[in-house]
């Protein structure tokens, strides 16, 4: 009877124990969603990283040790070679040129469409808390907030033009804007917008936090350290300081990853940078920092500002299980050409051309990502990708679900980033900046459909004194495994490579949805 007893309280606590078990597994698995991170940089070009450009004036200390815990993609490409096409291919999983090409100019509306699929609404009903904080640049509905009863635009200067504008008094700021980034899918957005585009306010969701009150116009001198201040007019707060947007926005960040200790809910962090985009303001603090000038101290801040933000991630204890992404927009800006001259510093290392451009220093951008205990630790990988493809390859690995019909261009990495195979993920890659320039990669292949691939202003200094050799055909046509720089155009050797290409073009221009 004793035997008969203990059997039954051993199977009893056998049986407790295992129901425990199940429920704490079930617990386990719903809790153990991987925060995400998205750090979103400004205008930093490939070479501008120091772990990926050995001949770098810059020191990112932070981004060298998150590559070294991750991994770092080389081949990694932006959608356009300008911001907001680039930001709505991340945030939508399309490419942009399907819908548009340029960039919202001051106070534009928004790119999005009405109940658009996103990553951040993919991410929110998977039960994720989804912010942004820092650049929006994706546009707003102003026109909803402005006071009809005022007509008469006033004159304010825009560089050395007259530019008509409504003044601050236009707009009824008490009201929200619409279409902002909680129209696409995120629970809370702070940030000033866009750092040199009006409003100069703070935004707290979908409100001003102080009202402006005056026209902020070019000033007689430029503040900025280095190149100009690339300021456009608009209504501002009085008193509205530049120099302390970055660090607003990283202690914003800081802050919210902070409260997320208690969080119920997983989070997904976009956190796109205003630096080191013009006007280009290091803090006191940070220059003299880098060899490559106010430009390199300003990129070595924004470095500084994301190990404060990985800081925070450790003091709650959540870096294990937050997957960690790094990349840029595009590639540096024209003034990265001073550079060269000024500090023996190239942001587009080892690529030919710069911001704009539909050569690879236009949208060949550094890509970083860290997931502890998933993503093997300094490891790196030469295959194609896309910013676009962060939508699939997170909406997988978060086991997420994306609507039926959803018309996209993102493939799934998740295999190749867990190491589970090695397998070609991506044939190619259709660039674009500004119509009507197109540009394929295929393979080794690059393909680019007009004689001329640049559209920044290059300095005469540089092209009398430059190895790239001017493009004699109408097209042109680059082997990136021979020549990485794109010096020699090899179109007229290649006619039939032209030709594959060409139709690859006309395919993916002609399709809407993009096979996966």
């Amino acid at each position: 009877m004793k035997i008969s007893t203990y059997f039954y309280f051993l199977m009893l606590v056998c049986l407790t124990a295992c129901q425990q078990q199940t429920q704490q597994t079930k617990l386990t698995t719903k809790d153990n969603k991987p925060n995400i991170i998205i750090f979103y940089a400004d205008d930093m070009g490939y070479g501008d990283l120091a772990i990926q450009n050995p001949q770098s004036k810059i020191p990112t200390p932070n981004l060298d040790q998150l590559a070294r815990e991750g991994l770092l993609m080389t081949d990694a490409h932006s959608s356009s070679g300008v911001c907001t096409p680039s930001r709505y291919a991340l945030l939508s999983g399309r490419y942009h040129w399907r819908d548009f090409n340029d960039i919202v100019h001051a106070m534009g509306e928004s790119v999005f469409k009405e109940n658009q699929v996103t990553l951040p609404r993919i991410l929110k009903n998977n039960g994720y808390h989804t912010a942004a904080i820092g650049k929006w640049h994706l546009g707003w509905n102003w026109e909803s907030i402005r006071k009809k009863e005022i007509t008469e635009k006033i004159k304010a200067k825009h560089g050395k033009r007259d530019v008509e504008i409504w003044p601050a008094q236009a707009y009824d700021w008490d009201q929200p804007i619409p279409n902002g980034p909680l129209s696409i899918g995120f629970d809370s957005y702070f940030g000033d917008g866009t750092i040199n585009f009006p409003p100069y306010t703070w935004i707290e969701n979908d409100k001003v936090t102080e009202a402006p009150t005056i026209t902020l116009e070019h000033p007689k001198e430029d503040f900025a350290l280095e190149g100009n201040w690339e300021l456009r007019p608009g209504p501002a707060i009085k008193g509205w300081d530049f120099y302390n947007v970055l660090p607003t926005v990283t202690k914003s960040a800081v802050s919210f990853i902070k409260k997320q200790e208690k969080a119920e809910k997983p989070f997904f962090l976009y956190l796109p940078f205003p630096s080191p985009h013009a006007p280009i303001i290091p803090n006191e603090a940070f220059r003299g920092k880098s060899k490559a000038g106010p430009y390199g101290d300003f990129v070595y801040q924004t470095d500084d500002a994301i190990g404060q933000v990985l800081e925070a991630l450790k003091s709650i204890d959540a870096e294990e299980n937050t997957i960690v992404i790094f990349t840029s927009d595009n590639g540096s800006e024209r003034y990265a050409y001073d550079r060269i001259k000024n500090y023996d510093h190239y942001s587009s290392r080892p690529f030919r051309g710069v911001k704009r451009d539909i050569y690879e220093g236009g949208h060949h951008v550094p890509f970083i990502v860290k997931w502890p205990n998933k993503i093997k630790p300094g490891t790196t990988s030469s295959q194609l990708f896309s910013q676009i493809d962060i939508l699939n390859t997170l909406a997988t690995i978060t086991n997420s679900e994306l609507p039926k019909g959803f018309q996209h261009d993102s493939y799934n990495f998740s295999k190749l980033w867990l190491k589970e195979n090695n397998k070609v993920v991506r044939a190619n890659i259709i660039h674009n900046t500004f119509t009507p320039k197109y540009a394929v990669r295929k393979g080794d292949w690059l393909y680019i459909n007009n004689k001329n691939g640049y559209h920044a202003r290059i300095p005469e200094w540089f092209v009398e004194g430059q190895r790239f050799k001017t493009a004699k055909d109408t097209v042109q046509l680059f082997n990136l495994k021979d020549d990485i720089g794109q010096t020699t155009n090899l179109a007229s050797q290649f006619p039939k490579k032209v030709k594959e290409l060409a139709t690859v073009l006309l395919k993916e221009q002609e399709t809407e949805t993009f096979k996966n």
